[in-house]
């Protein structure tokens, strides 16, 4: 096929000399191809029914053989011309990390580590390794948070779970070979929310002890506080509790249990010399230790663990769904306990190791002042020690069972929340729309679009950049029944409508390298 016209780009300094030659060659072009006038029968049209410029059309309504067809320009603003202009495709987050799916906007894998978009200095970069899932029920967020950590293993990154509520990430803990603690249905398993943890590598003795005094100190006076009537605690009775832990710490030799701690409030509380106000202030965090050392949650806190943390499982889970059927606050009261045991073992910075914290009913964390201060610390320090805290929530009205209306602990968890750089925007229903705009500020346009997300689909906020993510696109048939959790509700159903890559066609894509002998292919 030859050109019709000829396009003719200018350099910026060009002499007289060579715009005069530049002009002959494009002369030279035009005549080249030009060409002569042609008829109908050399361009293969048929000839007109009856001749002239109206043809049968006006009694037999047929065609009309007018003249040449005016087609009048099309005429947009540069908003609607934008999605037509051909260099309007995203470049994308870049090739760092797992594939969790397809970027509808550039149209191209789209992989995520955070630890490689908190290395990147450039544009696409973040300042922070948290994550804050976000999304209504079925909507698929507990399924792609399966699907980045059960790919990010092959990256070196190890996944952790501190509180299994619903058991869903046993069979996937199971089937990549991770390690799984249960708790609670006989299993005779304990953990020991106080246990001190591995000693902070480069960290002075007096910097290490501070560190372990404080976290106890919080681990106990949030489990006080979510079991006494008031909710809150009088300086009195945070008295009573930090002296009842520094007895406990001197008598045990830095091994302190729940149960030591009870016996040494029972002792202040039971002391016949000493400040008479002390003394009755012991009594209320007494009775709230009780429950862990002859109550409903006996056996499972209040001594020494009888597991250990496996650095090396890819996965380490720790299954309480047998213990949140007994009500919301035993719930709380043992994410609480779990969290506080995971948090010493992993709080090493110099550990080497990068690790996924995924905390499932996230707002559990956040029951009281003093849990949701350690819960903020703990979300400033996890870039330090190399954790990426994936915070796991339905709607932001989730954090309003956090203390009363207007008080300090909801007003600091929604802040908490906020502050969370890197997001995952799964679809939500019209009634948690406008907290996304008024508590998390999206612009409009992504509100309204995030409620007409189909299942596995995602906005993630990544730095200062949007991206429009299809996870389920690249899902194989292994993950996807891996990761379902609708087979109990739904049955046959449940795969209804999905559309899964076979194994073949995602190594095709992805173009994973293979080996012959002893050479990378």
């Amino acid at each position: 096929m030859t050109a019709r016209r000829v396009v003719q780009f200018s350099p910026p300094k060009e002499t007289r000399t060579e715009r005069r030659q530049r002009r002959a060659i494009v002369h030279q072009l035009e005549q080249a191809v030009r060409q002569e006038p042609s008829s109908r029968k050399d361009r293969a049209l048929p000839e007109p029914v009856m001749p002239g410029p109206f043809g049968p059309g006006l009694v037999g309504g047929g065609y009309w053989n007018l003249a040449q067809l005016s087609v009048p320009p099309h005429r947009a603003t540069s908003q609607h011309l934008a999605g037509i202009y051909p260099f309007v495709a995203d470049t994308g987050i870049g090739h760092h990390g797992p594939v969790v799916g397809v970027d509808l906007n550039a149209d191209a894998l789209w992989h995520f580590s955070p630890w490689d978009a908190y290395a990147d200095t450039g544009d696409r970069g973040a300042f922070s390794t948290n994550v804050l899932v976000l999304g209504a029920y079925r909507s698929g967020k507990s399924a792609v948070v399966k699907t980045l950590a059960a790919r990010s293993i092959a990256f070196g990154h190890q996944a952790v779970v501190p509180s299994d509520s619903k058991g869903e990430w046993v069979d996937v803990a199971e089937a990549v070979g991770g390690t799984v603690i249960r708790l609670g249905g006989g299993h005779g398993t304990r953990l020991n929310p106080l246990d001190r943890g591995p000693r902070r590598t480069g960290a002075s003795d007096e910097q290490d002890e501070q560190l372990v005094r404080q976290r106890r100190a919080a681990t106990l006076i949030s489990l006080v506080q979510m079991t006494v009537e008031s909710g809150s605690l009088t300086a009195a009775e945070h008295a009573c509790i930090h002296l009842a832990l520094q007895r406990a710490v001197a008598r045990t030799d830095n091994q302190p249990t729940l149960r030591d701690v009870h016996e040494e409030l029972e002792s202040i509380a039971a002391a016949k010399t000493g400040d008479p106000e002390l003394r009755a202030a012991a009594s209320g965090p007494k009775f709230a230790l009780r429950r862990f050392v002859d109550g409903d949650l006996s056996g499972l806190f209040e001594d020494e663990s009888t597991v250990a943390f496996d650095e090396d499982a890819p996965m380490v889970v720790v299954d309480t769904s047998e213990l949140f059927a007994r009500g919301d606050l035993v719930a709380q009261l043992t994410q609480v306990c779990t969290t506080a045991w995971v948090q010493a073992v992993i709080s090493d910075r110099n550990a080497r190791r990068t690790r996924y914290v995924i905390r499932e009913e996230g707002w559990r964390d956040m029951s009281s002042l003093a849990s949701l201060q350690m819960y903020q610390q703990w979300l400033k320090l996890s870039r330090h020690y190399g954790i990426s805290n994936i915070v796991i929530l339905h709607k932001m009205g989730d954090l309003d069972a956090v203390g009363d209306a207007n008080s300090q602990e909801r007003n600091l968890a929604y802040s908490v929340v906020g502050d969370i750089e890197n997001k995952f925007i799964f679809r939500t229903n019209q009634q948690a729309a406008g907290d996304l705009q008024t508590r998390l500020d999206l612009p409009a346009a992504h509100v309204d679009m995030a409620r007409q997300l189909r299942q596995g689909q995602f906005i993630a906020y990544i730095g200062q950049f949007a991206y429009l993510v299809d996870a389920f696109a690249t899902s194989t048939p292994w993950e996807h029944e891996l990761f379902k959790t609708d087979e109990a509700v739904l049955g046959d159903k449940a795969d209804a409508g999905n559309v899964n890559f076979d194994p073949a066609d995602v190594d095709l894509i992805w173009n994973s390298p293979t080996t012959q002998g002893d050479e990378l292919v």
